[in-house]
């Protein structure tokens, strides 16, 4: 009797590791996955001009060219529509998984109008609000004219996707 009760105690010992090791394989397994997974989350893309927090608030109408430039930093672009416009052009898009296409977030042009005297005249913030273009600061949608025929072929560009 002696021998049978070492043998189903040697016995329950082996279920009792092989239990363990089932247990461990599968966290294993189960981090594995996690891991995997982890790798496939969305990312988010900025390209282009990076407004920095405040920037547009240290410009009041009136300041100087020079002032304007130190503050925002070079212009993405630079135009010449009644007086001198600076552009500054971005553009955030993200993707849920690692493997899927980007798909367009935001789109910003941010416009500084200055007048013959070299001297802000205005500031615009424009993006895309129900598919027309927008702008955030006078909280108006641009027209047709001459800065709106600018304008659109930017955001079409920006738009590839």
């Amino acid at each position: 009797m002696t021998i049978t009760i070492r043998t189903s105690q040697r016995a329950t010992k082996s279920r009792g590791l092989s239990a363990r090791w089932r247990s461990l394989r599968m966290l294993a397994a189960v981090a594995l996955v996690g891991g995997a997974l982890a790798g496939c989350t969305g990312e988010q893309f900025q390209k282009g001009y990076i407004l920095p927090p405040g920037a547009l608030e240290q410009i009041p109408i009136g300041a100087s060219q020079d002032q304007v430039l130190i503050v925002m930093g070079t212009p993405s672009t630079v135009a010449t529509l009644d007086g001198e416009v600076f552009y500054y052009i971005s553009q955030r898009s993200e993707r849920m998984v690692a493997f899927m296409n980007q798909k367009v977030v935001d789109q910003r042009v941010i416009a500084i109008y200055f007048d013959k005297n070299r001297r802000v005249r205005r500031l615009a913030n424009y993006g895309l609000q129900d598919g027309k273009i927008f702008d955030f600061i006078s909280r108006t949608t641009a027209t047709s004219g001459q800065e709106m025929s600018y304008l659109a072929p930017l955001f079409k560009l920006l738009s590839f996707n």
